[in-house]
């Protein structure tokens, strides 16, 4: 009895440290999403500038990104000069502006341009809960039909968009086409 009150200590350190040598290696931008093809979460919500209502509805007919974003994110700052230069080359993308201050956004979008074709205000961030964001900025990837197809998390660069995920959304693209 004594050998193993010894011994147990030892075996739930050894269980623990695996545990915690195993996430050293996994990729933060990889999050699991349960949301991975169901449908965009219904919502109604204005948009940014505040002159129209906005559902899921208006988020289908085209492949696009919906970029979660707001003001007080740091990385979404350097995000977003890459989503304008994205916007410009034709890529579709909608804005979540999640848990921020309209006023503080319409100033943002109106000094460092607005990429989204849409923007929808989240200010309680239940749009965000339904989608399961864990902070700004995510990115997700929509079908023609309104169906979640990947989830990026973290700040899209241009290395990023080139090497992982252009290949995504221009098969979305493709696959839209008639």
């Amino acid at each position: 009895m004594r050998r193993w009150m010894m011994v147990l200590p030892l075996a739930v350190f050894l269980v623990v440290a695996v545990f915690l040598y195993r996430g050293l290696y996994l990729n933060p931008a990889e999050l699991p999403s349960a949301m991975i093809g169901k449908p965009f979460p219904a919502f109604n919500l204005p948009n940014v500038q505040g002159d129209r209502q906005l559902t899921e509805a208006d988020l289908k007919g085209k492949p696009a990104l919906v970029n979660v974003w707001a003001t007080w994110c740091i990385s979404c700052r350097v995000e977003h000069p890459v989503l304008n230069k994205l916007a410009e080359q034709g890529v579709v993308i909608y804005g979540v502006n999640y848990k921020d201050v309209n006023a503080d956004a319409l100033k943002w979008l109106k000094e460092f341009h607005n990429p989204y074709q849409l923007d929808i205000r989240d200010e309680d961030g239940n749009l965000g809960l339904n989608l399961g964001v864990y902070g700004a900025p995510e990115t997700f990837f929509i079908d023609a039909k309104g169906i979640i197809r990947d989830k990026f998390v973290g700040v899209i660069d241009e290395v990023i968009w080139r090497e992982q995920l252009a290949a995504k959304y221009q098969a979305l693209v493709d696959e839209a086409k008639p």
